[in-house]
C-alpha cells in the first residue's frame, strides 16, 4: 500500500525529531482542559481533553521503550507495517503487528496507561498517528532505562536491549 517515501511525508507534513526516534508532528490539541481534581491523581495538573500527532520511523530507527500516563491509541496510514512491543506493570509482553497487509496486523491500536511500549518499522518507514487522551503532556512521559527495565523485566532482556537507547 506504500504510496509514497519517508523524505516526502517528512517535508510534506513538516515533522522533526522526536525524542524517543523518529519524527513527529502535533496535529491537534484540544482546547478544553480537564481539570487535575477530575482526573486521576496520577496526573498533575490540568490536561487537555486530548492530543494527536503524525509520527513516522524508518527503518534504521526505533521509538525507544517509554510510557505515559493516560492511553494512546495507534492509527496506521502509510508505508510498511509497524511491530509495537508493549509490557505491561505484571510483567506480560505483547507484539502488535499496526498496518493494513499482514492477516495479523490491525489499522489501529491502543497502548494501555501506564504501560511500557517500544515500535519499529517493520521495512523503509511508517507513517502512523497517535492519539492520546487526555491529552498528551511531557511531564507525563517517561523514558525507558535499561538497566532499570531490565530489573523490573528479567525475562524480557532481550526486547529491551533491542529498544532501549545508551
Amino acid at each position: 500500500m506504500k504510496k509514497f517515501t519517508a523524505n516526502y511525508w517528512i517535508n510534506r507534513l513538516n515533522l522533526m525529531a522526536h525524542p524517543e526516534g523518529g519524527y513527529f508532528k502535533e496535529v491537534y490539541r484540544a482546547a478544553e482542559e480537564i481539570p487535575a481534581f477530575a482526573l486521576p491523581t496520577r496526573f498533575k495538573g490540568n490536561r487537555n481533553f486530548s492530543t494527536a500527532i503524525y509520527y513516522l520511523l524508518e527503518n534504521d530507527d526505533f521509538s525507544a521503550f517509554h510510557r505515559i500516563l493516560a492511553d494512546e491509541t495507534w492509527h496506521f496510514y502509510d508505508g510498511d507495517p509497524l511491530e509495537l512491543i508493549s509490557i505491561s506493570a505484571t510483567g506480560t509482553l505483547l507484539k502488535q503487528t499496526i498496518g493494513l497487509e499482514q492477516p495479523e496486523a490491525l489499522p489501529m491500536f491502543t497502548v494501555r496507561a501506564g504501560d511500557w511500549f517500544a515500535a519499529r518499522s517493520t521495512g523503509d518507514y511508517t507513517l502512523c498517528g497517535c492519539t492520546v487522551a487526555p491529552g498528551f503532556d511531557f511531564t507525563d512521559f517517561e523514558m525507558g532505562d535499561f538497566k532499570q527495565l531490565v530489573t523490573l523485566f528479567p525475562q524480557h532482556k532481550n526486547w529491551i536491549k533491542k529498544f532501549t537507547r545508551v
